[in-house]
């Protein structure tokens, strides 16, 4: 079976974020004072499951769990541990995860022997000052061993950096440098307009169109066929011996290829992440309805997907999300 919107978009892949919260504070994801959800606003992890359930038995193939930070969720080894034996036996073939990598450390032993096998780690800077300012007060060397850790017992790692005006732009070869020399994966992202933090969206804003063409008179850079399931635009290049990752959601539209949708931590499945439309399977779910009605419900969330998103930002026209980043998840 297969998930097909209505542009005819086959939709096999589902972010779900376990929890809205996190053990840092970056500045372009939430504010410094957080309200955070009570334990009643978010999913259980057998109603995550379950709807993981219905969705792979409706076509999903992949599934990536996100927060805030998944990994501070209580038990989340076990939901990965149910998610992995489904591998087997439905259309589920791969587990993946996101994370600020301040735990893997501790836990990369165990996400290894329960199927995962790719994880992307969200770091902005490889400068300990700056890492401490943009998380608010985080360590980056617990990231750093943990990326080693994760590294060590075979999971590969990709780099997912955010380009952020006035911060990092005068770090971006640098870290094209240090991931070349691990030899892991680097994706640069532009800040998207989800709610607002303390700093205006449009002052941390940076274009990666510029940022490309900048780095492609150094690098000349070589497009390549190759995707993560994702929407980042590959490349290579003879100085480096990585590929390098280019998402550009405001400047360079990548919503054609569309494959998946996400579940927040509270359980609305948003068909778009630019978009504030969604369906609530928290209330279906404790309302004790049938798989079948999830069922028909995910279909009908398919049905009204939109074309495109809606992010927009500028000096004179900004439009934001009506939610923060750690509540959808990324």
């Amino acid at each position: 079976m297969q998930l097909i919107d209505q542009y005819l978009r086959k939709v096999n892949y589902l972010r779900v974020s376990v929890t809205d919260r996190c053990d840092l504070r970056c500045v372009y994801c939430m504010k410094e004072k957080m309200q955070f959800l009570t334990r009643k606003d978010i999913l259980t992890l057998e109603e995550i499951e379950r709807l993981c359930d219905n969705f792979i038995e409706l076509g999903v193939e992949k599934i990536r769990l996100t927060g805030g930070e998944p990994l501070v969720r209580n038990d989340i080894i076990k939901l990965i541990e149910k998610l992995n034996n489904k591998k087997e036996k439905t259309n589920l073939k791969e587990i993946t995860l996101t994370t600020n990598g301040t735990l893997l450390k501790k836990y990369a032993k165990l996400l290894k022997l329960n199927g995962i096998n790719r994880i992307n780690v969200s770091l902005d800077t490889i400068n300990p000052e700056k890492y401490n300012k943009i998380t608010r007060f985080g360590n980056i060397e617990k990231v750093f061993d943990g990326i080693n850790e994760a590294l060590d017992n075979n999971i590969k790692i990709k780099i997912n950096t955010v380009v952020i005006k006035d911060f990092n732009e005068n770090e971006i070869e640098e870290l094209i440098n240090w991931t070349s020399n691990k030899k892991i994966d680097l994706t640069f992202i532009e800040v998207m307009p989800m709610e607002e933090t303390d700093i205006s969206r449009e002052y941390q804003f940076v274009s990666l169109s510029d940022t490309f063409s900048k780095l492609d008179k150094i690098y000349s850079f070589s497009k390549i066929d190759y995707s993560t399931g994702g929407p980042a635009r590959f490349y290579t290049s003879d100085l480096v011996s990585n590929k390098i990752g280019f998402i550009s959601p405001l400047t360079n539209n990548f919503c054609a290829s569309c494959n998946r949708v996400r579940i927040s931590s509270t359980g609305k499945l948003f068909m778009c992440l630019g978009q504030n439309d969604f369906v609530d399977f928290r209330e279906i779910m404790r309302k004790d309805y049938s798989d079948d009605y999830i069922k028909e419900k995910i279909k009908f969330a398919l049905n009204i997907k939109p074309k495109q998103h809606d992010f927009m930002i500028g000096e004179k026209i900004n439009k934001y999300m009506k939610r923060h980043m750690n509540v959808t998840g990324g």
